[in-house]
């Protein structure tokens, strides 16, 4: 696992009515400050990367659908660097993927239906914050395809 990720399961609380996600709270482990939370809809096949936080840690869920969120380790001094990790989220793999920054991440949506990815960060965006790299950037060693193994 790349250095600095953590990956914590998340609870579901089912009955007749419907379902409860629980996703992060102010005294998770997780938690560090609240900047804000959005939605993102990914379409089935549509790519969203590369994008790196420089200062914002990413607390990334998904309540709908699924994806393959996938992170890269290009930090200078980091123990994994050059390592890509791939995880598959949905709400069958109900989890919260933490993501410090300096950390290149992105994902795919996956199946046939829209995929709803909630992200709570530890700061607002800011368009100075952040840089992108296409998702077929050649300096991160990483086939978008579906890998048949």
């Amino acid at each position: 696992m790349i250095e600095g990720v953590v990956i914590t399961p998340l609870k579901q609380i089912f009955d007749e009515r419907g379902k409860v996600m629980h996703m992060l709270r102010e005294d998770s482990e997780q938690f560090i400050r609240f900047g804000e939370i959005y939605f993102s809809c990914t379409n089935p096949g549509a790519i969203k990367a590369w994008h790196l936080h420089k200062q914002m840690t990413l607390n990334y869920a998904v309540i709908y659908g699924e994806i393959k969120c996938v992170l890269y380790d290009d930090r200078p001094d980091s123990k994994t660097r050059g390592q890509i990790d791939e995880y598959f989220l949905s709400p069958e793999n109900y989890c919260l993927i933490t993501v410090p920054p300096l950390v290149w991440n992105g994902f795919k949506g996956l199946g046939t239906k829209v995929s709803i990815v909630a992200n709570c960060a530890t700061i607002p965006h800011d368009p100075l914050e952040i840089e992108r790299k296409s998702a077929f950037d050649s300096s991160i060693p990483y086939d978008w395809g579906i890998q048949h193994k």
